[in-house]
């Protein structure tokens, strides 16, 4: 019974690892985040709209999650409330800092 028990959980933590690096995403692109453009400085000649402030799971009990992958995420997830602003374009104000990150959004369309 005791041999079971350890066997179940730790495929449950072997399952868990996996489903966590190979691809799964939990942040999905909305439609109309599609066309909002990601700059690394301030663009010519755009309104500023506004600032986004957004964040994600870093770490997850004892998995630390690919930083890559949370910085999609954020990134995803400040395009996602760009349009809700009247913005096209976001621009990341600093790097992501445990599973946070905050973005100025632009209106760069006349």
């Amino acid at each position: 019974m005791r041999i079971t028990s350890m066997a179940l959980l730790a495929s449950g933590a072997l399952l868990a690892t996996a489903a966590l690096g190979t691809g799964c995403t939990w942040v999905h692109m909305a439609p109309e985040a599609r066309a909002v453009k990601v700059v690394d400085g301030p663009p010519a000649g755009c309104i500023r709209r506004g600032e986004v402030a957004v964040s994600v799971k870093d770490s997850i009990a004892f998995y630390e999650r690919n930083d890559l992958r949370v910085r999609d995420e954020l990134e995803t997830l400040a395009r996602n409330e760009a349009p809700g602003l009247g913005a096209d374009t976001i621009q990341p104000l600093g790097p992501p800092i445990e599973g946070e990150q905050r973005f100025t959004a632009w209106n760069c369309t006349r």
